[in-house]
Protein backbone atom coordinates (compact mmCIF):
# COMPACT_ATOMS: atom_id res chain seq x y z
CA UNK A 1 0.00 0.00 0.00
CA UNK A 2 1.02 3.48 -1.01
CA UNK A 3 2.52 5.71 2.35
CA UNK A 4 -0.06 7.75 2.60
CA UNK A 5 0.16 11.89 1.41
CA UNK A 6 -1.19 13.49 5.23
CA UNK A 7 1.96 12.54 6.34
CA UNK A 8 3.71 15.41 5.03
CA UNK A 9 4.09 17.99 7.91
CA UNK A 10 4.13 15.52 10.46
CA UNK A 11 6.61 15.37 12.96
CA UNK A 12 8.04 12.35 14.56
CA UNK A 13 10.68 12.89 17.54
CA UNK A 14 13.85 10.75 18.25
CA UNK A 15 13.10 8.25 21.42
CA UNK A 16 15.62 9.96 23.76
CA UNK A 17 18.39 12.45 23.06
CA UNK A 18 22.02 11.74 22.52
CA UNK A 19 24.86 12.74 24.44
CA UNK A 20 28.21 12.85 22.32
CA UNK A 21 31.09 10.71 23.77
CA UNK A 22 34.55 10.27 22.69
CA UNK A 23 34.02 6.31 22.97
CA UNK A 24 30.61 6.88 20.80
CA UNK A 25 32.84 9.58 18.12
CA UNK A 26 35.75 6.91 17.96
CA UNK A 27 33.53 4.00 17.02
CA UNK A 28 31.89 6.13 14.35
CA UNK A 29 35.02 7.19 13.29
CA UNK A 30 36.39 3.65 13.00
CA UNK A 31 33.02 2.26 11.25
CA UNK A 32 33.55 4.59 8.61
CA UNK A 33 37.04 5.30 8.12
CA UNK A 34 37.38 8.97 9.42
CA UNK A 35 40.44 9.46 10.91
CA UNK A 36 41.59 12.44 13.26
CA UNK A 37 39.43 13.49 16.66
CA UNK A 38 37.13 15.74 15.29
CA UNK A 39 33.41 14.54 15.46
CA UNK A 40 32.73 13.19 11.69
CA UNK A 41 30.42 15.12 9.73
CA UNK A 42 28.42 12.39 9.37
CA UNK A 43 27.81 11.55 12.88
CA UNK A 44 24.61 13.24 12.45
CA UNK A 45 22.98 9.80 11.61
CA UNK A 46 23.60 8.27 14.24
CA UNK A 47 20.36 10.56 16.11
CA UNK A 48 18.93 11.13 13.00
CA UNK A 49 18.31 7.29 12.03
CA UNK A 50 16.65 6.94 15.62
CA UNK A 51 14.17 9.27 14.27
CA UNK A 52 13.51 7.88 11.33
CA UNK A 53 13.09 4.46 12.80
CA UNK A 54 10.55 6.19 14.72
CA UNK A 55 8.53 7.51 11.91
CA UNK A 56 8.60 3.98 10.13
CA UNK A 57 7.25 2.95 13.68
CA UNK A 58 4.62 5.02 13.67
CA UNK A 59 4.08 4.29 10.08
CA UNK A 60 4.45 0.74 10.12
CA UNK A 61 6.73 0.76 7.20
CA UNK A 62 9.42 -2.07 6.85
CA UNK A 63 12.70 -0.88 6.84
CA UNK A 64 14.01 -3.92 4.51
CA UNK A 65 11.42 -1.69 2.16
CA UNK A 66 13.41 1.18 2.02
CA UNK A 67 16.38 2.62 -0.30
CA UNK A 68 18.25 5.45 1.39
CA UNK A 69 18.09 7.59 -1.49
CA UNK A 70 20.21 10.73 -0.62
CA UNK A 71 21.76 12.39 2.42
CA UNK A 72 22.67 15.44 3.34
CA UNK A 73 23.73 17.55 6.64
CA UNK A 74 23.39 21.37 6.99
CA UNK A 75 25.26 23.08 9.89
CA UNK A 76 24.85 25.49 11.80
CA UNK A 77 27.50 24.85 14.12
CA UNK A 78 30.30 21.93 15.06
CA UNK A 79 28.95 19.26 16.43
CA UNK A 80 31.89 18.53 19.57
CA UNK A 81 32.03 15.97 22.00
CA UNK A 82 29.37 16.71 25.19
CA UNK A 83 26.57 17.83 23.22
CA UNK A 84 23.49 16.25 24.31
CA UNK A 85 21.56 16.47 20.99
CA UNK A 86 17.68 15.67 20.31
CA UNK A 87 16.28 15.36 16.53
CA UNK A 88 13.12 15.77 15.32
CA UNK A 89 12.03 14.10 11.85
CA UNK A 90 9.74 15.87 9.71
CA UNK A 91 8.38 14.57 6.37
CA UNK A 92 8.90 17.44 3.90
CA UNK A 93 7.46 15.48 0.06
CA UNK A 94 6.45 12.86 -1.14
CA UNK A 95 5.29 11.66 -4.11
CA UNK A 96 4.70 8.46 -6.03
CA UNK A 97 6.76 7.11 -9.20
CA UNK A 98 6.69 3.43 -10.89
CA UNK A 99 5.02 1.97 -7.35
CA UNK A 100 7.68 3.69 -5.49
CA UNK A 101 7.14 6.14 -3.06
CA UNK A 102 9.41 8.74 -2.87
CA UNK A 103 9.74 10.15 0.71
CA UNK A 104 11.32 13.67 1.74
CA UNK A 105 12.67 14.30 5.09
CA UNK A 106 14.57 16.65 7.23
CA UNK A 107 15.95 15.57 10.75
CA UNK A 108 16.44 18.70 13.16
CA UNK A 109 19.11 18.14 15.81
CA UNK A 110 19.05 20.89 18.22
CA UNK A 111 21.46 20.94 21.47
CA UNK A 112 19.76 20.95 24.87
CA UNK A 113 18.80 24.61 24.84
CA UNK A 114 17.09 23.94 22.09
CA UNK A 115 18.86 25.60 19.52
CA UNK A 116 19.22 23.68 16.32
CA UNK A 117 23.12 22.61 15.37
CA UNK A 118 22.25 21.03 12.40
CA UNK A 119 19.51 19.68 9.83
CA UNK A 120 19.66 16.41 7.95
CA UNK A 121 17.72 15.85 4.85
CA UNK A 122 17.59 12.53 3.61
CA UNK A 123 15.29 10.91 0.65
CA UNK A 124 13.91 7.80 1.24
CA UNK A 125 12.67 5.08 -1.63
CA UNK A 126 10.15 2.76 0.15
CA UNK A 127 8.75 -0.54 -2.41
CA UNK A 128 5.50 -1.54 -0.45
CA UNK A 129 4.61 -4.82 -1.06
CA UNK A 130 1.68 -4.77 -3.62
CA UNK A 131 5.00 -3.98 -6.03
CA UNK A 132 6.36 -7.30 -5.06
CA UNK A 133 3.01 -8.78 -6.26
Amino acid sequence: MPVDSSLVGREFPAPAPLTITSDRVAAFAAAVGHPGADVPPTFPIVLAFDAMQAFLDAERIDLHRIVHGEQRFAYVRPLAVGDELSATLTVTGLRQIGGADIIATASELTDATGAVVCTGKATLVHSSAEADQ
